[in-house]
């Protein structure tokens, strides 16, 4: 059961076993590369954090650092402490992370990184790299014992098979992780699903689940079959610690608080009538495309970022 805390109006509920309390909605970091100006970022940045939600997600490698950087801004007078920090890199290779994470914590402005996540675990045999003498998690344990993150986690959009090898493999290395971040929404409820495959191995582990793509990159409200406030209350009823929101406008931050602050739990008769309108949609996947075409496989069309 997830434990749930109101702070002021946004509720907040624990990230696995960390301790932390995270509000239920958080502010995805790529989106924040979209405003023509940084001043025009940090507003968006400042205006979330003001209205109680402190979860912030970023990547190395979004806006080619542009978005880590303005989040960095962001962040000072004080803000910095008001929220916690994720990140994320790419490198398989000891070597790139450990440059990967110094970049990140220079662009942030910023001596630790909460929560640092290994990005995009969707490539065959990602598991073993990560894994594997002079993988990546090594850059990471050595830059936790360092003092330069607090925990780790690991994200992917592509397969839900990918994610528990990559949990099996953790396992089998006597490694746990901290988080693990995939999309959760009423599309994946029907076609290769995370929340029927992943979510209840993360329960059971006591891992943070973080949820994203909650509308489908935009595809459930573009296709008509849910509203943005239809989306969010669906992920938010699911056991899960925060959902990561794109959020280009203030308008956008302010819908994300308000599904936050009204959300109630959704009756079985509310659930089943959304997957019901939903279905025909989505069981196909072809509106999932995360899932089923590389459009949105960064690291695919930038090998180099894994280096």
């Amino acid at each position: 059961m997830v434990k749930t805390l109101k702070i002021g109006e946004i509720p907040r509920r624990q990230l696995g076993a960390t301790g932390e309390m995270v509000s239920i909605v958080g502010l995805g970091g790529g989106h924040i590369g979209i405003p023509e100006t940084d001043a025009e970022s940090i507003k968006i940045v400042r205006t979330a954090i003001d209205y109680g939600i402190n979860f912030m997600d970023n990547c190395w490698d979004y806006g080619e650092g542009k978005c880590e950087i303005r989040m960095g801004k962001a962040l000072a007078d004080g803000y910095r402490q008001r929220v916690f920090l994720m990140t994320k890199i790419d490198s398989r290779s000891k070597q790139g992370a450990a440059r990967q994470i110094d970049e990140s914590l220079k662009r942030l402005r910023t001596d630790v990184i909460d929560l640092m996540q290994i990005h995009e675990i969707i490539h065959p045999g990602d598991p073993d790299k990560v894994f594997a003498e002079g993988g990546n998690i090594e850059a990471l344990l050595e830059a936790k014992k360092a003092g330069k993150i607090r925990f780790i986690g690991f994200t992917g959009h592509k397969s839900a098979d990918m994610h528990l090898k990559m949990l099996q493999k953790a396992e089998a290395m006597n490694f746990r992780f901290d988080t693990v971040q995939m999309p959760l929404n009423l599309f994946d409820a029907h076609f290769e699903s995370f929340e029927k495959k992943v979510l209840p191995k993360l329960i059971e582990k006591n891992i943070g689940i973080i949820a994203m793509k909650v509308m489908a990159a935009g595809k459930l409200v573009e296709s008509g079959a849910a509203t943005p406030l239809e989306c969010l209350r669906y992920v938010l009823n699911l056991p899960i610690s925060v959902a990561i929101n794109g959020c280009d406008s203030i308008m956008l931050v302010e819908q994300a608080v308000t599904a936050a602050k009204g959300f109630k739990p959704l009756t079985e008769a509310e659930r089943a009538a959304l997957l019901a309108k939903t279905g025909a949609k989505g069981r196909d996947g072809k509106l999932e495309g995360y899932k089923t075409s590389t459009f949105f496989d960064g690291t695919t069309r930038n090998p180099h970022w894994l280096e």
